[in-house]
């Protein structure tokens, strides 16, 4: 039996804002005392984390000054290289301080918007000095309550013009960096502009550098709405613009909770662990999740423990899925092909094909008397997920 232990290579991320989560809600204050970054930094190297991913305020405060800003960065870099970690992800927190509570690059003031960019080229300057190769932008104020407030078409347009300065500024400076845009259909505000990872990729393809720009799907924000996350991802992976990718826990319908990874649906998660395994993805596993707010600092730390965990018990539950014999003979005789028909149907579009796809002789009453034994997959499945194959 393994004993899924994490280890570096795992590439298993935290953000700081993550363990350092004081457990506040709208209904009630701060539970606990956090941690330090440069605490946490020493505990997640304890406990196998790959590295750490930040907000611009996560780590120097929004009101710092710049003697301020250069002693922390420079304490924080001392903790990464004494405790090996990395910072593979940066990010800029346009959502908390009032001045965004309309907006960040959608805000109808252009002084808002001037102010947005401003402090997005710092946070990125503080990105690259930390070793960030990807920027990740959610737009949680970027939307509406009051639908006449904004014109959509124009809010787009204030979005698009500040992704293209901002990749026009990454490749001024010769930083090598890439963004992924992060979807939300709602919550902070009722309505979140480019709400899912389909309309997130729409809207890469409209901008001067598409090649620079990805995306970073997160489950809960998908399952708030009960959409399929792996679906998403796997929509990214295909349009090889899986820049990153935010793990966590989350029931359905419910507001963001930001659960422990593998907290809720296990076979959800196990298919998406599945995906991003069969398919090589190479970037971090970031958990962008929170321990419950009944926890202590301890707790906390198991917290930070079971996300990993989770992962590697999935990833095991994959290999064995690829590996089950019965499993993959039905998957076998479920896709079986037709040497005839599969060349006609790959590739692209051709005067020959169209003529033999038609003449083809295909009788739709065979073709539906065709058993297709899905239940006894998906019992197998569970039977797998639940240790008794």
């Amino acid at each position: 039996m393994a004993d899924f232990v994490p280890t570096k290579n795992d590439k298993f991320t935290f953000g700081l804002w993550t363990f350092g989560n004081a457990g506040r809600d709208p209904f009630g204050s701060e539970v606990r005392v956090p941690p330090t970054p440069i605490e946490g930094l020493h505990k997640l190297s304890e406990l196998g984390a790959y590295g750490v991913n930040l907000h611009d305020n996560d780590l120097v405060p929004f009101d710092a000054t710049p003697a301020e800003r250069d002693r922390i960065v420079a304490e924080f870099k001392q903790a990464l290289k004494d405790t090996g970690l990395v910072v593979p992800m940066a990010t800029t927190n346009l959502f908390a301080h009032p001045v965004f509570k309309d907006g960040a690059f959608t805000s109808n003031d252009p002084k808002v918007r001037a102010f947005a960019l401003q402090k997005t080229m710092r946070a990125i300057d503080l990105g690259v000095e930390l070793g960030a190769g990807v920027y990740v932008f959610w737009g949680g104020r970027e939307g509406v309550e009051v639908e006449a407030s904004k014109d959509p078409v124009t809010a787009l347009q204030h979005f698009r013009d500040a992704i293209n300065f901002l990749t026009g500024y990454v490749a001024d400076q010769k930083y090598k960096l890439k963004f992924a845009l992060e979807p939300k259909p709602n919550e902070p505000r009722g309505d979140i502009y480019l709400p899912t990872t389909g309309s997130m990729l729409g809207f890469i393809a409209t901008l001067d550098k598409p090649e620079m720009v990805g995306v970073n799907p997160e489950y809960a924000h998908d399952t708030i709405s009960a959409l399929n996350f792996t679906h998403a991802v796997a929509q990214a992976l295909d349009a090889g613009k899986l820049f990153h990718i935010d793990l966590n826990g989350q029931k359905p319908g419910r507001f963001d909770q930001d659960l422990r990874f593998g907290q809720e649906d296990y076979k959800t998660n196990f298919f998406l662990v599945k995906l991003l395994e069969d398919r090589g993805y190479t970037g971090s596993r970031h958990f962008d999740a929170h321990a419950l707010r009944t926890s202590d600092i301890d707790d906390v730390w198991q917290f930070a423990r079971g996300c990993m965990r989770t992962y590697l018990i999935l990833k095991e539950k994959a290999r064995q899925f690829n590996a089950d014999p019965e499993i993959q003979a039905l998957l076998k005789e479920i896709n079986a092909g037709d040497a005839v028909i599969d060349p006609l149907l790959a590739g692209k579009y051709s005067p020959a094909k169209a003529a033999s796809i038609k003449g083809l002789k295909l009788d739709a009453n065979q073709l539906a008397a065709k058993p297709l034994p899905y239940e006894r997959l998906d019992q197998l499945v569970f039977d797998l997920l639940l240790g008794v194959r």
